[in-house]
């Protein structure tokens, strides 16, 4: 099958398009700088530049890849995010994941596809401590002022896709190699330095994602007539609590000390704080249902003693 995967250069796409190639899928990648896909060309991967926020540059890429499928993978994520910034910092992410997917998939629809992929959020549920969200769940209601953006992109971004039938796959907290949770990626360095605290006891619940495991769904979805959307996460949704202590005595640092909310509200704001108290997880069990795929790491323990286990302090 022809793959088109449009921002195939990320920490994900790294990752899938080995994958779809060993396969036996022609792949193609489409993405704004053309060196940064060098690295694909050792998998025989045709290299297509265009911005997806040029409509005429994006629908003639996608012409000339003619594919079956166009797997929707667009942000231009900053390496570290300020919580009080966030909006500003997902500003190009969220134009991306509105007026870009408008523009793949009306490329995508002039050029035949048959089929449309797109990568969502399965961290922007509703906050409830109690249960992990199911994709019956609605998302965030009432969300903190620095997320309404990107929770109105990524809403923009799944009616697109569920408007040609396409399908939307919600992904947890990503991990991985080149990730902010990677080995030099902003979230350890903090966690390195002892500079992320446990606010309000870390009642936060994350649902991680590693690299490999999303590129391992996307793989699974490319043949299977699955629409609507999906969370692709791990089996094991952690707190804050749980986890970041655990990630600190992989890196050889401090565990994290305890912070109270009103003083980190100052200086990460609503969102900051939000992040660490509030977030819910959700639960895959759908994903493994329709698509029969398992992650390779079942567990975030695993995936973090995989990429961090030899990078002790």
């Amino acid at each position: 099958m022809k793959v088109l995967v449009v921002g195939g250069t990320g920490v994900i796409g790294r990752a899938l398009v080995p994958m779809l190639a060993s396969a036996g899928h022609e792949v193609t990648i489409m993405a704004r700088r053309v060196a940064a896909t060098a690295r694909s060309q050792r998998y025989g991967s045709g290299l297509l530049r265009a911005d997806a926020l040029d409509p005429k540059a994006t629908q003639s890429a996608i012409a000339q890849a003619a594919p079956d499928v166009v797997i929707n993978m667009l942000t231009a994520n900053p390496a570290q995010l300020n919580p009080k910034r966030f909006a500003n910092d997902l500003a190009l992410t969220n134009r991306l994941r509105i007026e870009g997917t408008r523009n793949v998939i009306a490329g995508a629809q002039a050029a035949g596809a048959k089929r449309i992929i797109s990568q969502g959020l399965a961290y922007a549920y509703n906050p409830d401590p109690d249960s992990p969200a199911t994709e019956d769940e609605p998302l965030w209601i009432n969300p903190p002022r620095q997320f309404v953006p990107a929770l109105a992109a990524i809403e923009s971004l799944e009616q697109q896709t569920a408007r040609v039938g396409g399908l939307v796959l919600r992904l947890g907290h990503l991990y991985g190699p080149g990730s902010m949770y990677g080995p030099d990626g902003s979230f350890t360095q903090q966690i390195r330095a002892g500079k992320l605290p446990l606010v309000g006891g870390g009642t936060a619940v994350f649902s991680f994602t590693h690299a490999d495991d999303a590129a391992g769904a996307i793989l699974a979805a490319v043949d299977k007539d699955v629409s609507g959307v999906l969370n692709i996460v791990d089996d094991e949704p952690a707190p804050m609590h749980e986890w970041l202590p655990y990630v600190a005595s992989l890196l050889g640092a401090r565990a994290p000390k305890s912070a109270p909310i009103f003083l980190t509200r100052l200086a990460v704001g609503d969102w900051g704080v939000a992040l660490m108290t509030q977030l819910r997880g959700a639960d895959n069990a759908r994903a493994r249902l329709q698509l029969n795929w398992r992650p390779r790491y079942p567990s975030w323990r695993e995936g973090f003693e995989a990429d961090l286990g030899s990078n002790r302090a």
